[in-house]
């Protein structure tokens, strides 16, 4: 469970996130909202890029706030960003491999097997060792995916993982995604403006507006709220 109590971000006059206080459960949870709703800011917190104004978030009875960036990623959180962050000139297995060995105290120890598992779930194992120039988009995003989960994260922050995939690939994507917390053993976050994949991946959901909190709860019961409908879904109700 992550607990965030009266989070506030403030650039200059931009009041970014707004005494944000929520409780996002165990599972794969959704984080939607407009084009400034404060969702990469709060991601960008929680990663430690970002130093709040005030506010406190406890993840799984850790006080996140207090760990210099280093330490949360050897505790286990982990993050994915709107843009490709893999190497082009390495293979699949090494991109990987380099987020295990600066995310754990253990370097190389079980290197191999924590990166060919997390190849294996994301379905790359057959270009693993191929470099990451020669792939497509897909394999490109997927690889991301796999830099996530590799070792034993414990929050996993997923910032439009599907951007620039067409409606096969999000859907195959989506299914992944939605395995994390059996498969891996971790608290997903998901960022996306896709409602589908959405839908499909968090049974929990939240909906951030100008830096507040609009609503939280299932899924189908926020995407239906009329506030939500009218912030960011539009008029018409969501099937």
């Amino acid at each position: 469970m992550i607990d965030v109590e009266d989070l506030s971000v403030h650039f200059g006059g931009v009041v970014s996130l707004d005494q944000m206080t929520i409780q996002f459960p165990e599972g794969a949870c959704g984080l939607i909202g407009p084009n400034g709703a404060g969702k990469t800011t709060f991601f960008n917190v929680l990663s430690g890029f970002v130093t709040p104004r005030s506010g406190r978030v406890v993840a799984m009875g850790q006080d996140l706030l207090s760990m210099p960036d280093y330490k949360r990623a050897r505790w286990g959180l982990r993050r994915t960003f709107q843009t490709e962050q893999a190497i082009e000139k390495l293979t699949v297995f090494d991109n990987v491999a380099t987020v295990y060995e600066h995310s754990t105290r253990s370097g190389k120890a079980g290197r191999s097997a924590a990166v060919e598992a997390a190849l294996e779930f994301v379905g790359l194992t057959d270009v693993a060792q191929q470099t990451v120039r020669a792939l497509g988009a897909k394999e490109r995003r997927f690889i991301e995916v796999a830099r996530a989960v590799v070792g034993s994260p414990k929050l996993i922050l997923l910032d439009e993982p599907a951007a620039g995939l067409p409606d096969a690939e999000t859907a195959l994507l989506g299914g992944i995604i939605r395995s994390i917390p059996e498969r891996v053993g971790a608290t997903v976050i998901l960022v996306d403006h896709d409602m589908s994949l959405v839908q499909a991946c968090c049974d929990w959901t939240a909906v951030l507006d100008f830096g507040r909190l609009l609503a939280s709860g299932p899924t189908a019961e926020v995407l239906r709220d009329r506030n939500v409908m009218r912030a960011y879904l539009g008029t018409e109700e969501v099937a």
